[in-house]
């Protein structure tokens, strides 16, 4: 059976303050977006997360999809179950902006050394926009295509996916042609 998706954009980063600021190279949380991720964190708030019977957590190996991971599911999910989260690069963000370009796993191994944090998958050449990562149509498509059948042949039962808004049309194949994501920073659904 497959596993039930909570599916998350995430948290405010600071490309998402004004688009003078699209020219950062893979920015981190606002301090707005991690109140975004402690009330996603906090039982019984209006905004908090619904399930608590999380068995994976996986994002988008950019700093803002794993921040937003850590901070939002850390207490609750992964340190209660010695979880990790497990960065899957095929969910990064569809343009080429630096904004939506990743850093290298060295750069993130220095940067969420003794965390939760699981790079097994991001591999050399991820962080580059070209090929199979390319701000295409049919590349992103493909990648949403890869990642809902990796996501889908899981063992897992319930599993947290935090990712990108624009990202998360292809991976729901709900895209309509908009030039802006329909999700809010830190907004989730499960299905």
């Amino acid at each position: 059976m497959p596993p039930i998706l909570h599916l998350v954009r995430h948290a405010q980063g600071l490309h998402n303050v004004s688009t003078s600021n699209h020219i950062l190279h893979d920015p981190d949380l606002t301090a707005l977006g991690e109140q975004q991720c402690s009330d996603l964190r906090r039982r019984g708030s209006p905004s908090s997360f619904p399930h608590q019977q999380i068995d994976l957590v996986v994002a988008s190996p950019m700093k803002r999809t794993i921040r937003t991971a850590l901070l939002a599911f850390g207490e609750t999910i992964l340190e209660p179950k010695s979880l990790q989260v497990v960065c899957l690069p095929e969910l990064q963000e569809t343009s080429d902006l630096p904004c939506d370009t990743g850093s290298t796993r060295e750069e993130l191994e220095g940067l969420f050394r003794g965390q939760a944090v699981d790079l097994q998958y991001v591999t050399p050449g991820w962080d580059r926009k070209i090929g199979r990562w390319a701000p295409d149509r049919e590349a992103v498509q493909a990648r949403a295509r890869q990642a809902r059948v990796w996501l889908k042949n899981r063992p897992e039962k319930e599993i947290v996916c935090v990712t990108h808004g624009d990202f998360l049309h292809y991976f729901m194949e709900d895209w309509s042609e908009v030039d802006r994501t329909g999700w809010a920073n830190a907004e989730y659904v499960f299905f």
